[in-house]
């Protein structure tokens, strides 16, 4: 049971401190869509889709009407389209039409976004996995609501350096093939290492083989509301700040576990997970970077700033998990350049460096998100960029991913304006120094030792 206090709190959480609930998002299993003619097999998936969703938007806007909590997203993800379509597609434009398939259904039950238009190379790639890949460039480009992500590496399996040095040449296709727009279809495009089942965010959301049919993922947020309470706590000692990032991410994820529960009772479907990640957007007081400026560091990439990264992101997962028996997706901090202000401010200040940006993931949820590279960069250096992230998660057992967009003419100096909750970046610039022999290699990385637990 809930107190008048415990009430007011939240209430004041959500109308000044940038409390919300990210996202609903419905995962929905394709699975049984599957048919050899291109044409049954696009009409059974938008079906489905359309089927099963057809309440999810209107369900969310009750339940915000309800309870008072703004749910910013309404997703929906869906099984890696590279297993669907495998038997029935037979060309990268095969594929394509599937993605064009999703963001109608996408459009008719009025979700903003769709994911899954993915497929999963860690240790190889199937035929179909190399067509869709092949495809993204055309499919996000022609697309509105559709995301992609591709999973190329895993504690379990190693590295595909076959794929890593395809996706370096795939982002940069996209990254061309939609240059009239800042080079914007890749905020639609991730790539993972260890990638969640059951991750609710976007662009990395699909629809994992293990899931039940349908299952109801809630990603929460809340960096104001943690930025908020440490400041009234400033200058005092760890102990006291962590037990204070604590009690406040048990107190955002208690809300992201109410909504999740009302949202499975309302559509009859089963609850899967909380994902109690801390999601920056470009608003002011809504940013990771101000937290880590607030626990005193001058800017984010100030020496200490992996520490407190590294507190920040364990606290959270304490106190979330005491709210939640299902606590999923990814939770921790988010670090996109783009999506946080702080983060911005800290890019122009000079503080922080994409080196530095890699070390914090070592120790964060996700990885290097959302960054504007310049557009001459080679296909080559941002594959040798995937595959030092793809270490990182392989070895340290965690997901890691990389979501970059080289801005086809632009430079250092420059930024990219994106809009809404992707905000804008400043140009990062890029080591210069060549790795092309190195991703020209092919083949596999092997798993690491403490992979071999069986």
């Amino acid at each position: 049971m809930l107190n008048i206090f415990e009430v007011s709190e939240t209430n004041k959480m959500i109308e000044k401190e940038n409390l919300d609930v990210r996202t609903i998002t419905l995962g929905i299993s394709l699975l049984d869509c599957i048919d050899s003619d291109l044409k049954k097999l696009n009409d059974n998936i938008y079906k489905k889709i359309t089927t099963v969703a057809k309440n999810l938007v209107p369900v969310g806007q009750e339940i915000e009407k309800e309870f008072g909590i703004p749910i910013v997203n309404k997703r929906i993800s869906v099984t890696p389209i590279a297993l669907i379509g495998g038997s029935a597609c037979k060309t990268p434009e095969d594929f394509t039409t599937l993605a064009h398939t999703l963001d109608e259904a996408a459009k008719a039950v009025g979700v903003n976004l769709i994911g899954g238009y993915s497929a999963l190379v860690s240790k190889g790639m199937t035929h179909a996995d190399k067509l869709l890949i092949q495809s993204i460039p055309k499919a996000l480009k022609e697309t509105e609501r559709v995301c992609s992500s591709v999973n190329l590496g895993s504690t379990k399996t190693g590295i595909n350096m076959d794929g890593v040095k395809l996706m370096g040449e795939i982002i940069k296709e996209t990254a061309e093939i939609s240059k009239d727009e800042d080079s914007a279809a890749c905020m639609k495009l991730v790539v993972f290492c260890n990638a969640p089942d059951d991750n609710p965010f976007m662009a990395g959301a699909f629809h994992g083989v293990t899931e039940a049919d349908a299952i109801i993922n809630v990603g929460v947020s809340g960096p104001g509301v943690v930025k908020t309470a440490l400041e009234k706590v400033r200058g005092e000692n760890f102990e006291v700040l962590c037990e204070t990032i604590k009690k406040t991410a048990f107190k955002v994820t208690r809300v992201g576990q109410l909504v999740a529960q009302e949202a499975s009772r309302m559509l009859d479907i089963p609850f899967g997970i909380v994902d109690l990640s801390l999601a920056p957007t470009p608003a002011i007081g809504d940013s990771v970077a101000d937290i880590l400026c607030e626990i005193g560091l001058e800017h984010a990439g100030a020496p200490g700033t992996t520490a407190a990264l590294a507190l920040l992101n364990d606290q959270v997962k304490k106190g979330g998990v005491m709210a939640s028996s299902y606590v999923g997706g990814l939770s921790g901090a988010f670090i996109p350049v783009s999506e946080d202000q702080g983060m911005i401010d800290a890019v122009q200040a000079g503080a922080l460096t994409l080196e530095k940006l890699e070390a914090m993931t070592c120790v964060c949820s996700v990885g290097l998100d959302m960054i504007a590279i310049p557009g001459s960069t080679k296909a080559t250096t941002i594959s040798g960029i995937i595959a030092d992230e793809m270490a990182i998660g392989m070895v340290n057992q965690k997901t890691t991913a990389v979501r970059i967009i080289p801005a086809i003419g632009k430079d250092v100096g420059d930024k990219v304006e994106f809009g809404g909750l992707f905000g804008y970046a400043p140009i990062m610039p890029v080591n210069q120094f060549s790795c092309d022999a190195f991703i020209n290699r092919g083949g596999r990385i092997p798993a690491p030792i403490h992979s071999f637990k069986n």
